[in-house]
């Protein structure tokens, strides 16, 4: 397995410039995450990374080699795409064993290399079946049992689970965490699904317009995003934001607007003009004797949990309460934010502001 690192990778087609000098690593092991919505540059990313395409600008390490002009046959790496790309005219045993037949692999070792990774897949019952018969699950099986019969370097993934239905699809994505934590591989994971991305992911490279906007750990994107951008796309539902003029000190741990003080954590960067207050829905709780007021305009029952969305001055609000809460749609209250947990935006730029509480994050990502 391998480490990978991306240089101040950059790709253009024609006049269009679909990733912008991408820099981030990839650790020996790690199964990692380049998330976005479509047309991001992730695929691209991916794609590079890969020797699919080439990069019009900046490096790929691959186990401490750069790979970055090298065609994908000479890197080491497996691709997984989303519709499978089976031979439909061979059977699944002949499907897995095809890259170890063409690299002239002894017939016995052939047989036990797909012995060992039916074995992995549960997928041992269907070895001689056609591929045409299948049912997706069974086709994306076979597909990762083509990939990871190599022991390659790397698995480069691209929304494998996209063709599949929702409740398969998150079955999947367990059984696919599972395989990486067995097999210690290096996996290099696309998808558009923030939930897919915090349930698997190790890392998380969030991107968007070709942009690496934040780089870490699922928790720590969460937690304290480096951008509105980070923070409106994870989430489900996404961070409120509060939007206001005003000025922050340096050292601030208040801020005022609406008639109500707001404590935040302790500010290292001063700001002032066009500001925005961050606040995931968890972190807002209801209270008649708040200063700040909104209106309730709808509850939605989740079963332990509801979201009452409120309209506020500056902004709607979104909270996710206990379910046993009552609240009356059209009627008044007030809203208190976790101090802990606010994060400060510059309207401006988008990008958040450092403070004693995610300065370890930004740093980093």
């Amino acid at each position: 397995m391998a480490q990978i690192r991306i240089d101040h990778l950059r790709k253009d087609f024609g006049s269009f410039n679909a990733v912008k000098a991408s820099t981030f690593t990839i650790e020996d092991g790690e199964f990692f995450m380049l998330l976005g919505p479509s047309g991001c540059g992730k695929t691209t990313t991916l794609r590079m990374m890969a020797g699919l395409e080439f990069p019009t600008s900046g490096q790929i390490y691959i186990d401490g080699e750069e790979v970055g002009q090298k065609p994908a046959s000479q890197r080491d790496i497996a691709f997984v795409f989303q519709m499978f790309a089976l031979y439909p005219h061979m059977n699944v045993r002949r499907n897995i064993s095809y890259p170890l037949v063409s690299q002239g692999m002894k017939r016995a070792q052939v047989r036990a290399k797909v012995a060992e990774v039916a074995g992995i897949l549960g997928i041992e019952s269907i070895l001689d079946r056609p591929v045409g018969g299948l049912s997706s699950g069974d086709r994306q099986r076979v597909a990762l049992g083509r990939a990871i019969v190599r022991d390659p370097k790397a698995f480069f993934m691209d929304e494998p689970l996209g063709a599949l239905d929702a409740e398969f699809r998150e079955h999947m994505a367990e059984e696919l965490r599972a395989l990486h934590d067995r097999m210690g591989a290096t996996t290099v994971y696309v998808t558009h699904d923030q939930l897919e991305a915090m349930q698997m992911g190790d890392k998380i490279v969030v991107m968007n317009h070709g942009v690496v906007e934040q780089f870490g750990v699922p928790q720590q994107i969460y937690d304290w995003p480096a951008t509105r951008f980070v923070a409106a796309f994870i989430g489900s539902p996404a961070m409120n934001f509060l939007d206001f003029d005003g000025t922050v000190g340096k050292h601030a741990t208040s801020v005022s607007f609406g008639g109500a003080t707001f404590d935040i954590p302790e500010q290292l960067d001063g700001a002032r003009g066009a500001l925005t207050l961050g606040v995931r829905p968890e972190h807002v709780h209801l209270s008649d004797a708040a200063r700040y007021r909104g209106r309730i305009v709808a509850a939605e029952y989740l079963g332990t949990t509801q979201i009452v969305t409120l309209d506020t001055a500056h902004g709607p609000v979104k909270a996710r309460i206990p379910s046993h809460e009552r609240v009356q749609v059209g009627s008044t209250t007030g809203l208190d934010l976790d101090p802990r947990k606010l994060t400060l935006f510059d309207a401006t730029t988008g990008r958040a502001l450092v403070s004693a509480a995610n300065q370890g994050v930004l740093s980093h990502g």
